[in-house]
């Protein structure tokens, strides 16, 4: 039985990486994926998955106004393809990601959804809560804070660094934006940078990361 999978993770953990080399490996085997990112995230080329390594695809655009079950639908009298995968799955409706479960139950391919659990003032996406709700399997992709300790919130600062507390829920952006921190130091609004007596924390870290 196909299933409906959600990784989630705070920012710059690694995410559309993940995503871009589980698509190769099923053209790796001689199987063909179908990638969707999000109309909103034009921090490149609009219709583009790509990764802070250089890895990047080509790929389907969405917003909220797509029935992603009628399109994903449509593109299989097209072509046969073997998974779904959805960059920036934050961005989804909750019906979209129904839509998306439907796929898994109806059609039998197997989904994909990559994307941030909370926002920078710590409040659910209504996407990422639909999924968090609904899909069959929960993955954590685990980054770190500049403690060493593991990154669950997401903090956005301003052009001077600042941390930035109110405002839209949706700006775009990347490292100079955003940055990933554990829940002590994004409570206590506190940035840094790995010194002295963390810096072994901080490598063990990184190891289990890559072990992960």
């Amino acid at each position: 039985m196909a299933k409906l999978y959600f990784n989630f993770s705070a920012m710059n953990a690694g995410k559309s990486t993940l995503l871009l080399q589980a698509s190769y490996n099923y053209q790796e085997r001689g199987m063909r994926s179908l990638l969707f990112t999000a109309a909103l995230d034009n921090r490149t080329k609009v219709g583009e998955i790509s990764s802070r390594i250089g890895l990047k695809s080509e790929a389907l655009i969405y917003d909220t106004k797509l029935d992603l079950f009628a399109c994903i639908e449509e593109q299989l009298k097209e072509h046969q393809f073997n998974a779904v995968f959805i960059d920036e799955a934050q961005f989804l409706t909750e019906e979209q990601v129904w839509q998306l479960a439907h796929v898994a139950d109806h059609l039998r391919i197997p989904v994909m959804a990559y994307g941030l659990r909370t926002d920078f003032q710590g409040k659910m996406f209504p996407g990422s809560a639909a999924l968090l709700a609904i899909a069959d399997i929960l993955r954590e992709v685990r980054t770190i804070c500049w403690c060493g300790s593991k990154a669950t919130m997401v903090a956005r600062v301003d052009e001077s660094g600042n941390i930035v507390e109110e405002g839209d829920q949706v700006v775009i952006g990347g490292e100079e934006s955003y940055i990933s921190l554990c829940r002590k130091h994004w409570s206590m609004r506190k940035l840094g940078e790995p010194t002295g007596e963390n810096k072994d924390a901080l490598a063990d870290m990184m190891c289990e990361l890559v072990d992960h």
